[in-house]
């Protein structure tokens, strides 16, 4: 693919944000919690996670790591375009980066957003944050969201080499014995069943990435290692269905069933934020010493150089298709590419309806 983003001037790099000192975290949680009528108190319970880690979340640090290597990746390939963050819930937010956009000139940028999959929280309430900035800036540059990239090579095959990683630092007895325990994070069943224009599709792509991964590592060892989808950071109340089982519960029936020694496998996520330094090293990791299970977990794509490739990839394959032309879309997997443009009505704000960019609705 010829390395041309016409007719983008611009990249946007898209997140949640996180807290970054510990005055941060009650009204960081408040954003993130807008609309759902919390308590301060239940928000410092819940920011004492942060407490564990210096009163801060490392997924800034992550952005700032990745944006760089974008930068730089994009600069190897010749490719001239400047590179900008904006996150929904925390600083540097969304409306910033627009006004510094705006004020450089740019007229048309591409977005990545540093969620995999489809489903409202994912997807589609990105797309409303981009509407909501964009409503806030007069005169912001037209924002196109590219392609969700759970089946894309470049982030599945770092996962397959993080998993093998990880198979390998296990002891060396208990190898061949290891269950993959693939997580991600758990949603309420209703917004996995309206997720995607269908219905279901959250649940079923990351089935899909978890058989490629398993496969893969088949192909890689000449072992099936048994797996399963658990999910982690339940939130909200006991009362509303959400996805199970919890990868804590999945521990105890693994240990239950004999098993000695596991991997998780953070699928859901594109690096190492709260969710796998608390969820998974800090919880996970205890109950599974508590069961006497040997533990490992494998990596997020982060910066790897494949990860960091695939966001120029899906950038020059949206700006050919912009222009008229039909180019290769790399994929791997029984899912074909994901829409560039959102089908009316796909993966629904569960409180109704709501403006949001790069969408036919």
């Amino acid at each position: 693919m010829s390395p041309d983003p016409a007719p983008y001037d611009a990249l946007l790099l898209v997140s949640f944000g996180g807290p970054e000192k510990p005055a941060d975290v009650v009204p960081f949680l408040r954003n993130v919690t807008t609309g759902k009528n919390i308590p301060d108190e239940r928000l410092v319970e819940v920011g004492a996670h942060y407490d564990l880690f210096g009163g801060r979340s490392p997924i800034n640090d992550q952005n700032r790591a990745l944006l760089q290597a974008i930068r730089e990746d994009l600069a190897a390939a010749g490719i001239d375009l400047p590179v900008y963050w904006g996150n929904r819930n925390w600083d540097p937010y969304l409306t910033d980066a627009l006004e510094q956009m705006k004020a450089d000139g740019i007229t048309r940028a591409a977005c990545i957003v540093t969620s995999a999959y489809s489903s409202y929280s994912g997807c589609r309430q990105y797309r409303e944050n981009l509407a909501e900035a964009v409503a806030a800036v007069p005169g912001a540059p037209r924002l196109d969201k590219l392609r969700a990239y759970f089946n894309h090579p470049g982030f599945v095959e770092s996962n397959v080499d993080a998993t093998l990683t990880a198979l390998a630092q296990l002891p060396t007895g208990l190898q061949r014995e290891a269950h993959l325990v693939f997580v991600t994070h758990s949603v309420p069943t209703t917004m996995n069943e309206t997720s995607g224009p269908t219905g279901g599709a959250y649940v079923h792509q990351h089935r899909t990435v978890m058989e490629e991964i398993t496969e893969r590592i088949r192909e890689e060892t000449g072992h099936r290692y048994p797996a399963e989808l658990v999910f982690c950071s339940r939130s909200g109340p006991p009362s509303m269905p959400w996805l199970e089982p919890d990868v804590n519960d999945h521990l105890e029936e693994l240990h239950e069933a004999g098993v000695r020694a596991v991997v998780t496998v953070p699928i859901g996520f594109v690096s190492d934020h709260m969710e796998v330094i608390y969820d998974l090293d800090t919880e996970a990791a205890a109950t599974a010493e508590k069961l006497g299970l040997a533990f490992e977990r494998a990596a997020t794509a982060g910066i790897d150089p494949r990860f960091v490739a695939m966001v120029r990839d899906l950038l020059l394959e949206r700006a050919a298709s912009e222009r008229g032309e039909e180019p290769e879309r790399q994929v791997v997997g029984p899912v074909p590419p994901i829409w560039d443009v959102c089908a009316a009505g796909c993966c629904p704000n569960p409180r109704g309806p709501r403006p949001a960019l790069c969408g036919s609705d």
